[in-house]
């Protein structure tokens, strides 16, 4: 892949856009993943330059977060912990099972919750009651959402957030705090099998991670002094659009697979 000025420019502002709005409401991969696609990338190198370029961007987010004592890491251990067993079995396991069920089935997921978060009376700045304890919350569903971002990963972010609003009873933006570090740490472990399986774009990925850490780091503070007014209608819009995008995949991939039966 020849990479010009213009390529250049246009990726590193594609990263400090993603970074920007995923370190608010996640689905960062909207944007940088059709970027990635169009240089003429495959889709194997596209996600696995994905996963480097967005490790940056959460990297950013978490690194303001715990400046900001938002996030304690020590308290965050076994999830920590249990994400990154999780998210590493996912990517395994990818490999040998066809994940093509969860594409059929998240559309329908995100817009429930979509609708989660326009709603639900718990979203807010302050936090609620705690309905699971940490250790359940680490072992059962840190491990779970982080082994589906190995696995398949649209929507990890929003499935952290709601999981931390819903069930640990966070605050909005304690629960974005907390699911960037989560989501780093799930970034982490699925680029490690990456990186050894030679997939990763590096100079195209880097690029993007300088914009990635930029816009971390701007989306993080917005989290920080916009709270709830700002994180709940974008997450909305965010994970709507994710869900039109998968839908619209699954129609594209049925089409195809229909016209090429006929040929037979």
């Amino acid at each position: 892949m020849e990479l010009d000025i213009a390529l250049i420019l246009l990726l590193f502002l594609t990263g400090l856009g993603a970074g920007t709005v995923d370190a608010m409401a996640g689905g960062g991969g909207l944007i940088t993943l059709p970027v990635l696609l169009a240089t003429g990338m495959s889709p194997v190198e596209a996600l696995a330059t994905n996963k480097l370029q967005g490790s940056f961007g959460t990297f950013a987010a978490t690194r303001y977060f715990v400046k900001k004592r938002l996030v304690n890491l020590s308290e965050m251990r076994t999830m920590i912990i249990s994400t990154f067993i999780g998210a590493v079995t996912g990517t395994i396991l990818v490999q040998l099972l066809d994940a093509s069920l969860l594409a059929k089935v998240m559309p329908g997921l995100l817009v429930l919750i979509a609708l989660y978060f326009m709603f639900s009376p718990r979203i807010s700045d302050e936090d609620s009651e705690q309905r699971i304890s940490m250790g359940l919350f680490a072992g059962l569903v840190a491990s779970s959402i982080g082994f589906y971002d190995g696995f398949f990963g649209p929507g990890t972010g929003t499935f952290f957030t709601i999981a931390f609003v819903s069930l640990a009873g966070f605050s909005l933006a304690r629960a974005t705090a907390h699911t960037k570090v989560l989501n780093f740490t799930s970034n982490i472990a699925s680029l490690m099998f990456f990186a050894v399986g030679g997939h990763i774009v590096w100079f195209a990925g880097l690029v993007m991670a300088a914009g990635q850490l930029i816009g971390g780091q701007l989306g993080a503070k917005l989290v920080v002094s916009k709270g709830t007014r700002l994180i709940r209608p974008l997450i909305v819009i965010v994970t709507l659009a994710m869900s039109a995008k998968l839908l619209m995949d699954q129609i594209e991939f049925d089409a195809v697979a229909a016209q090429f039966s006929q040929l037979f």
